[in-house]
């Protein structure tokens, strides 16, 4: 590595990129204590985009190598932890999905196991898949929000899913899992547009868009066991 290669600046620049989601965070938390359900989670889709794209600009930047002293994996856990765990359980806790009493108890559950899950040595595999529940929370709390269960359900959804943190089975990496990953693409594209126009949408969603929109996350759910089961003993990376 150079001087003038460690000097560049597009490498900071998409560490900055990636700082935006912390930024993003925020936004959703001011949104959710005033009671502004779908601008926060417009916000966490914006910062989703931001998560779904700095880590191929940084494989093009040459990130790590160009920026010596920083760690980019760490800020980007960093932010994932707020975009992906934290905020999720603010919006169900003050929209009022969470079972009154108690609700305090679950969402703790799952920033403990999520924090659990970030820190895991084994959280990435080397043949790109995610183990154990990839604290895909911003999900389910928007499928939580959006279909208006009660809150005993939710709350019974979400401790299930704290356990399968713990599972060590391996999920897919959608972007960079190689068994059918254009086809996983194509149909997360579609999904994505669709939960776009579910959270414009609300607080009134058609149960038909958000019932059919489950069809990726089945999907997702069934390959990666299916994958999980084909696989041979890896290391994490």
């Amino acid at each position: 590595m150079t001087a003038k290669s460690a000097a560049h600046p597009l490498p900071w620049l998409i560490h900055f990129y990636t700082a935006t989601g912390a930024v993003l965070a925020f936004a959703a938390t001011l949104a959710t204590f005033e009671g502004r359900f779908r601008a926060a989670f417009l916000f966490l889709i914006a910062a989703t985009l931001v998560d779904a794209t700095d880590g191929m600009l940084a494989r093009r930047a040459g990130i790590p190598g160009s920026t010596p002293g920083f760690d980019g994996a760490r800020l980007d856990d960093i932010v994932d932890y707020l975009t992906f765990v934290f905020v999720p359980m603010l919006i169900l806790y003050r929209a009022g999905d969470l079972p009154e009493g108690w609700g305090f108890g679950v969402a703790a559950a799952v920033l403990l196991a999520s924090g659990y899950g970030f820190a895991s040595l084994d959280a990435k595999t080397s043949d790109y898949f995610f183990t154990g529940f990839p604290s895909y929370w911003n999900i389910v709390a928007l499928y939580l929000h959006a279909a208006a269960a009660s809150a005993v359900f939710n709350a019974a959804v979400l401790l299930a899913l704290v356990v399968m943190v713990f599972v060590r089975i391996g999920y897919v990496y959608p972007s960079r899992t190689p068994v059918l990953r254009g086809l996983t693409n194509v149909l997360g594209a579609i999904w994505a547009a669709m939960m776009l126009v579910v959270v414009w949408l609300l607080p009134s969603v058609p149960q038909a868009l958000l019932i059919g929109s489950l069809f990726f996350p089945v999907y997702y759910t069934v390959l990666s066991f299916w994958l999980h089961a084909r696989r041979p003993f890896v290391h994490s990376t």
